[in-house]
């Protein structure tokens, strides 16, 4: 904005631009960068000198995209929808969406009452696969929750398979989430959750960049993505296969220097590959929302030590487990035998036998020693359990 802009026609500016340069331009961008939002706008409604770095083509055809825009028309068709528009400099503004550099959008279309900025600070992305497994459902939704949980706003992009899950995790658990669409925010997409668009809406925040009644397209899909990237503090990949859109998302992260993170999957599942491939290069393994929560949160939020069960035998003395550990598995045995395999002597070994038939590993056979049937069922947990 410069200092000769009157803030109302900045904001009618932007809102022009919303309807005449596409998401991420990054040509588009640099026009505002260096002339202004109003200025570029000009520009583009009443002609003269063309602007550098497009082709006489795309002149033309950003030209006749000016003709037909109204932006007045656009914010009052978003204001009955209840939606506001956001721009850079303005207080409910994500400043970390300007790492996007020249892509940075012009400016979000917000529906929803919290602030977007209070809500970015503390976020992390869940994405993945449209067409996931039920394995990648639930992982999206346990993700969700458990973040949820923890005061983390999951933002998503609203599509079906893991993005919706990860909306009803967050949802369900009472949470905050946000879904960053790839067309207008009045008109839900995919259609099929258009009733979960609608809740979001209500509970949480729905955005996007383009204006009321805009359309989807791939490219805007593609897009879409690294607003989820620069919004949130990391990005979580569930389920991807090779060309899954989830890994534009996870690589914009990367080039922003967010964190990229991937949950593994069954090493024979397709949907698995692309998360497999992350995790082989840059991204950091986590299994639950603790995990994600030790990365991307603030110091002293660490996740739990991770720990088999603590077995009865695990609470023996180092003498006593050796012992019992050399007590064949079937038969009863002397005394000498034992304490060969424990590498001990004979009265230390005899012992700790009576100390383990008085805990109830062992009972006496005449002369030898043999397992109770607890103590086999312990020793083969000990050598075989995983």
């Amino acid at each position: 904005m410069n200092g000769d802009d009157d803030p109302a026609d900045e904001l009618l500016a932007r809102v022009f631009l919303t309807r005449v340069i596409e998401p991420g331009d990054e040509v588009g961008g640099r026009w505002v960068r260096e002339l202004g939002a109003v200025e570029v706008a000009r520009v583009l409604r009443e002609g003269g000198a063309q602007l550098a770095g497009v082709t006489d083509k795309r002149w033309a055809g950003l030209r006749a995209r000016a003709q037909a825009a109204e932006p007045r028309r656009d914010l009052g068709v978003a204001r009955d929808a209840g939606v506001r528009f956001v721009s850079p400099g303005d207080a409910e503004w994500p400043g970390q969406l300007d790492d996007l550099g020249d892509a940075r959008p012009l400016g979000l279309w917000v529906r929803g009452r919290p602030s977007l900025r209070i809500w970015a600070l503390r976020s992390v992305a869940v994405v993945g696969a449209r067409a996931c497994t039920e394995y990648g459902a639930h992982m999206a939704v346990t993700l969700a929750a458990g973040l949820a949980e923890r005061g983390w706003v999951v933002v998503s992009g609203g599509a079906y398979g893991v993005d919706g899950a990860a909306h009803r995790g967050a949802l369900g658990a009472g949470g905050a989430t946000v879904a960053v669409l790839a067309c207008g925010v009045d008109r839900p997409y995919p259609r099929g959750h258009t009733e979960l668009i609608t809740r979001i809406a209500e509970q949480g925040l729905v955005i996007g960049e383009l204006p009321p009644g805009d359309h989807p397209t791939p490219s805007r899909f593609v897009l879409r993505n690294r607003v989820i990237a620069a919004l949130t503090r990391g990005t979580v990949v569930v389920e991807a296969a090779y060309r899954s859109g989830s890994l534009v998302t996870a690589r914009a992260a990367q080039r922003l220097g967010r964190f990229t993170i991937g949950v593994p999957g069954p090493a024979t599942s397709g949907l698995s590959a692309g998360v497999h491939q992350l995790l082989r290069a840059d991204a950091v393994l986590v299994t639950d929302a603790a995990d994600v929560v030790e990365l991307v949160g603030d110091m002293g939020e660490l996740a739990p030590d991770r720990r088999g069960p603590v077995l009865p035998r695990d609470l023996l003395e180092p003498g006593a487990r050796r012992v019992l550990a050399a007590l064949p598995a079937r038969r009863a045995a002397a005394a000498d035998e034992i304490a060969r395999g424990a590498q001990t002597t004979q009265d230390d070994t005899i012992a700790r036998l009576y100390e383990l038939r008085a805990l109830g590993y062992v009972e006496r056979h005449g002369d030898g020693w043999k397992l109770t049937r607890q103590a086999m069922i312990s020793v083969r947990d000990g050598r075989h359990g995983c």
